[in-house]
């Protein structure tokens, strides 16, 4: 076989156009003396069900939008796969996702600067945060306007979910609005990547309006096969489109925003990455790097539901034919109602004991309930309430099992591994029920029916989690920064001992964010991007 077909050349090659790539191509593109290649794997972000809300229940764990990767056997899970949905789609998981903007915590960037990563504090990323937000409310000190991506207010509410609120307030949390000012421990509704109700994905706002560069190009059905480099220096990528394999050559940098799967899963098959895995799978070695695919991190969720009476819930509604036309009509004509926002609008940030520095556990209450995701609603009115450690102390990593990036990887989380995970599993579980047990939520006569009653030792607790737990889809941590013997890029995200290579996603993040990490991942592509062009220039200066 001879050598791929080259597509050409350009300064920057970005592989993957989720919300960390499409970010990155506009930001780069905006300079019209260089040239930019975008590669996607997945297809175009134009079907209803990812510009409607609701429609994250129909795109996750669909070919055509998702990779539908699947962990091994989990040990702390009692040996089960969980599905880890991820986009596979101009948007990436930002176009089937919860939609969720949700920055974390201060104490979150300060430990990324205290590690080592100069840069990189709370006060240095919030610039960045505020220069790509659109906010509803106007522009203030934590907030910026006229930003590509819109935050607004979300577009329905229920009285259930006020008393839930209200019952949190009453075990001594604050009232929250705003849960982006740096300290998100309280309750209330968070706010939400729409435009007048509309999901506003990484691509609708900051590639699609792009789009017709010139300079800028975009190739979608693409995905990449591997980095090709000549000594330590990247040269391009190689990339498939159905069985043919083709080239593009990078002048300037190859750029990987692939995720936290897909970065270090290319980095590996191209020959970066633990030289006795790679040689494993027949990988020639280019580069040794231990911490390829290491410091997996991700949020375990766990759903706790409560019966209760004198409300109507979501699940009454969707079993009523009646109802179901109701919702689309209303939707339709006023872009209001419950399929203009994914159920779990409410948030609850709270400490799992009084000994944590800032509230680690997160709790999401959504108006429904199911036996499991895919089911119908209970015959009952009920809340869920999913909750999940923030700052779990469980590592895992994701490793090739082959020499062929279109075989998924091997992805090993140990969720539950550590003491300290239990403990704060067991801890949230028994917080939830302290806000339940509250006199706001008194007229609603909550009553657990999930895992109920007869769970309360330690013991049954976790074993309930061990059966019932899955993912909330924020992996991260796989390329992590740093300067330690796992890290993989350094803290202006440059892979370690090659030249013309950076990872910019969700995967450099040396610990995970305390909350949804999609506003993060924004954070990082524009940082990214302000650095890539300040080194650009400052290499200009130096040859002239």
């Amino acid at each position: 076989m001879g050598e791929p077909a080259s597509i050409g050349d350009y300064d920057y090659i970005i592989v993957g156009a989720g919300s960390a790539g499409c970010l990155l191509a506009n930001r780069l593109s905006a300079d019209a003396s260089v040239s930019v290649l975008l590669l996607e794997a997945g297809g175009k972000d134009d079907h209803i069900w990812l510009k409607v809300p609701v429609g994250a229940r129909y795109t996750q764990g669909t070919p055509r939008f998702d990779w539908c990767f699947k962990s091994e056997p989990e040990p702390g899970l009692n040996g089960r796969s969980i599905n880890i949905p991820r986009g596979r789609v101009l948007g990436g998981s930002s176009a089937i996702n919860g939609m969720i903007y949700m920055r974390g915590q201060a104490r979150d960037y300060d430990l990324w600067r205290q590690l080592g990563n100069t840069g990189w504090a709370w006060d240095d990323v919030l610039p960045y945060f505020k220069s790509f937000e659109d906010f509803c409310h106007g522009a203030d000190e934590w907030h910026g306007a006229g930003g590509e991506l819109r935050i607004e207010e979300q577009r329905m509410r229920w009285p259930i979910l006020d008393a839930v609120v209200d019952a949190a307030v009453q075990t001594g949390l604050p009232r929250l609005t705003n849960f982006n000012r740096g300290d998100n421990e309280g309750a209330g509704y968070a706010h939400v990547t729409q435009r007048r109700g509309v999901r506003a994905s990484a691509s609708s706002a900051f590639l699609r309006p792009v789009m017709q560069r010139p300079n800028l190009r975009v190739v979608t059905s693409a995905q990449a096969r591997r980095v090709t480099f000549s000594g330590r220096r990247a040269t391009g990528v190689e990339f498939w489109q159905g069985d043919t394999i083709s080239s593009a050559q990078a002048r300037r940098e190859v750029i990987l925003a692939a995720g936290a799967i897909g970065s270090p899963q290319l980095l590996q098959v191209s020959g970066v990455g633990a030289p006795a895995l790679l040689q494993a799978q027949d990988v020639d070695v280019v580069h040794a790097l231990s911490g390829v695919g290491r410091n997996l991190q991700d949020h375990l969720m766990l759903g706790m539901i409560f019966k209760v009476a004198n409300t109507r819930t979501l699940n009454e509604r969707l079993r009523s034919p009646l109802d179901r036309i109701a919702m689309g009509l209303e939707y339709a004509l006023l872009r209001t109602g419950p399929l203009s926002v994914l159920p779990a609008g409410v948030k609850v940030f709270a400490r799992s004991d009084p000994s944590r520095e800032t509230a680690n556990i997160q709790v999401n209450v959504a108006p429904v309930s199911y036996d499991k995701l895919g089911d119908p609603p209970h015959p009952f009115p009920a809340f869920t309430a999913y909750t999940y450690n923030m700052r779990p102390t469980s590592r895992g990593h994701v490793h090739i099992t082959g020499a062929d990036a279109r075989v998924s990887p091997a992805l090993h989380h140990n969720y539950l591994d550590t003491f300290d995970d239990q403990r704060v599993t067991v801890d949230i579980i028994r917080a939830v029920r302290r806000i339940a047990a509250m006199p706001a939520l008194a007229q609603y006569r909550p009553e657990e029916f999930r895992p109920g009653a007869v769970c309360q030792t330690d013991e049954d607790i976790l074993a309930y989690a061990r059966a019932n737990a899955t993912t909330v889809f924020h992996p991260v941590g796989t390329c992590k920064m740093g300067q330690d013997p796992l890290a993989v890029v350094d803290d202006r995200l440059r892979v370690h001992g090659v030249n013309g290579l950076r990872v910019a996603d969700a995967a450099i993040m040396p610990a995970i964010v305390s909350g949804n990490t999609n506003a993060a991942v924004m954070m990082i592509a524009e940082k990214a991007s302000a650095m890539i062009l300040a080194d650009a220039k400052t290499k200009q200066r130096v040859a002239a």
